[in-house]
């Protein structure tokens, strides 16, 4: 067998070809959909056809529509495979094409004997790290089926796993995470970087034998929030990475949120959608060939390029079947995961697993986490973050704890304000940054009564690199003396403020007043 990937040339191939000719043995060459040109030029070479003298078998035939989406070449060989006289397609979890060509071909089903039905764990959650950390924690050597790399190191990170994990990823995400310090990843599958936490993405969903002595817990975790491209398939994705553990697995546990805005909706539906969307395309296309002015030609040409349809063509500018049964595939499967009832319900449906199901339920969620995280006003980001810790406090559990830790990284000012002056407080000074400073000192100064309040005080009403008139900085240094009940031995003016700031005299508009130079507060 002679394996044709990036770094193998047409040249090889044919070398491979004569000397396989020569010792009278028959020509088996294995290649990728990418590489697949180059093993028809070698052909080509040496004079042979391969549509009759080859039999050509597209292994994991699945993949032409599930990775229709994102690998733009995945389907070249599909014209000369109708071509040839011999051929095959073979897959474990085959899907539906609807490329008419498919019409004539007989369907060949092999079942199984034996009992294949395999116990599989789904737990949906609002709050996928902390179900995450659970459920996974403390797991002796766990495989764990993830397909976003920054997910994967963002949860290694807050599980605080990171040297106790290895991930496997392509070729691009291994340079990722080696970017950012993370060496513990691979592109090839090797037992003996094995760890107690083993991460793959979807390069290792397929065409991947994972032999161990052992039989591993097996674990998929997806966020429909983070990336809806991390849901599972129940009958390919999970079907195709448990069928990776040759020797078979222990335990199989999903953990997922759902998201009600995924649409639930049947194959057929998506289908008329998806001829509704060729149907106005391709009258669009027919007004631009017989517009009659440069204006309308442009208008056109334009409303070409937003429709939904151009993104099932392919690099010829026809229709791709395989793209559009990638895009009903996948809207199919994705309003599985609207909500928990309706997931279970599907991956019943499925028939390969023995279901089972709980819920986990957090006072703060992922939805919740996204609209904070999101929320461009900062104002209103600070209100959700409050709102949330009022549901939170007092903390009772060790989540609550991580859930406090999760909104400090979204805004560790306003949950440092919210302990130390309260949901009332903030409410009382609109949520304004410079008065809750000051309202955050003051309750210090209370406190401890330390006696440096003053120059905090300061330090948050006046910056440097700024001019401030003469009757500003007189009034907020009277205003801030009031607020800690501070009588000053000398009197106030605006002169003052050289107390506390390198500063020189300017005027501006002809009002007097002191440019700030450099804080002389340590």
């Amino acid at each position: 067998m002679f394996g044709v990937h990036d770094n193998i040339f047409v040249e090889d191939i044919v070398r491979y070809m004569l000397r396989s000719q020569k010792q009278g043995k028959r020509i088996k060459i294995l290649t990728t959909p990418e590489s697949f040109g180059k093993v028809k030029t070698a052909f080509e070479d040496m004079d042979m056809d391969i549509r009759f003298d080859c039999f050509l078998l597209f292994d994991e035939c699945h993949k032409i529509i599930k990775d229709s989406g994102y690998r733009e070449h995945i389907s070249l060989p599909m014209d000369l495979f109708f071509a040839c006289e011999q051929k095959a397609l073979v897959s474990a979890t085959p899907l539906e094409f609807t490329d008419p060509r498919f019409e004539n071909f007989s369907v060949l089903e092999i079942v199984p004997t034996f009992d294949y039905i395999q116990n599989l764990h789904i737990v949906t959650t609002n709050n996928v790290l902390a179900t995450v950390k659970k459920t996974l924690l403390d797991q002796d050597r766990c495989f764990i089926f993830c397909n976003c790399t920054d997910m994967i190191y963002e949860l290694m990170s807050r599980l605080e796993i990171l040297d106790k994990s290895a991930v496997f990823c392509s070729e691009n995400s291994v340079d990722k995470l080696k970017k950012i310090k993370f060496n513990n990843v691979n592109d090839v599958w090797d037992e003996s970087k094995m760890m107690q936490y083993n991460w793959f993405t979807s390069r290792f969903y397929n065409a991947v034998d994972i032999e161990l002595e052992f039989k591993p817990n097996v674990f998929f975790i997806s966020d429909c929030y983070i990336a809806d491209f991390t849901i599972f398939d129940p009958y390919t994705d999970v079907v195709q990475c448990v069928g990776r553990f040759r020797n078979g697995v222990s335990n199989i546990c999903l953990v997922t949120n759902t998201n009600p805005r995924f649409d639930i909706r049947s194959k057929d539906e998506l289908k008329g959608t998806m001829i509704c969307l060729k149907e106005n395309y391709e009258q669009i296309k027919s007004f631009y060939a017989y517009a009659t002015t440069n204006s309308a030609r442009d208008a056109y040409k334009t409303l070409l390029e937003c429709s939904p349809y151009k993104d099932m063509l392919d690099e010829h500018g026809r229709t791709s079947f395989y793209k559009i049964d990638h895009k009903i595939n996948f809207n199919f499967v994705k309003g599985f995961y609207n909500n928990s009832g309706y997931l279970v319900e599907r991956f019943a449906k499925c028939e390969m697993f023995n279901i089972t199901a709980d819920n986990e339920s957090y006072v703060l969620g992922d939805e919740d986490l996204l609209t904070i995280n999101s929320s461009k006003l900062i104002k209103e980001k600070r209100k959700a973050i409050v709102q949330q810790l009022e549901l939170i406090c007092p903390c009772q559990t060790e989540m609550d704890y991580q859930l406090v830790r999760d909104l400090e990284n979204a805004d560790k000012f306003i949950v440092e304000a919210y302990f130390k002056i309260g949901k009332s407080e903030i409410k009382r000074l609109k949520y304004s940054t410079k008065k809750i400073k000051e309202a955050m000192i003051l309750a210090d100064y209370n406190k401890r009564a330390r006696g440096d309040e003053v120059q905090k005080l300061v330090a948050n009403s006046f910056f440097t690199g700024q001019w401030y008139s003469a009757s500003i900085i007189k009034s907020e240094l009277l205003r801030i003396f009031g607020l800690v009940g501070l009588k000053p031995k000398k009197a106030v003016t605006s002169h003052t403020i050289t107390d506390f700031f390198e500063a020189v005299k300017q005027e501006h508009n002809k009002k007097r007043g002191y440019y700030l130079i450099r804080s002389r507060i340590l």
